[in-house]
């Protein structure tokens, strides 16, 4: 399936239109996919996992952490990127239908909000440590971790930059 014909920024959603839209993608027979994150600075890492994420269903959804949501988890200095620049990138990837995003340090409310039928969460991840497994695995859905691409991460990408 390709992605809805429209503008990326027109696939960033609230959650609750985003419910009212995998409703209809349901009711069509689709599996919804999702994975979360910051995706401060995209790199070939997060490509890859987007695209492996795709490729697990029909849907791919995107939480994005909000910017005081990151500052809380990385630190005062990031984001690097605001928010609405950081979403409508990663809605402009071929592989992601919409983006959402969530405030709070995890994204468990959204994952309880919308249920996908497959999370996915880099290879880094013990199972039991990834936040909305009993959510989806409760409703009969699967929890996926991808490889990870070594030595992809913001992290290093940004401390290369700074030794430059």
């Amino acid at each position: 399936m390709s992605r809805p014909e429209r503008p990326a920024a027109a696939r960033v959603l609230g959650t609750a239109d985003l419910q009212e839209v995998l409703r209809v993608e349901r009711h069509l027979g689709r599996k919804v996919v999702f994975t979360n994150g910051c995706f401060d600075l995209l790199h070939t890492g997060h490509l890859r996992l987007l695209e492996a994420a795709a490729a697990l269903g029909e849907l791919l959804v995107v939480g994005l952490n909000h910017d005081d949501s990151i500052r809380r988890l990385k630190g005062p200095d990031r984001p690097f990127q605001p928010f609405d620049e950081r979403a409508e990138l990663l809605a402009g990837l071929e592989a992601v239908d919409y983006v959402v995003g969530f405030g709070e340090d995890t994204p468990a409310a959204l994952i309880d909000a919308i249920v996908p039928d497959i999370l996915v969460k880099g290879g880094d991840w013990a199972l039991d440590e990834i936040v909305g497994r009993e959510t989806v695995e409760a409703a009969g859905g699967r929890v996926v971790t991808v490889q990870l691409v070594a030595g992809q991460s913001t992290t290093n990408l940004v401390e290369k930059i700074r030794a430059t």
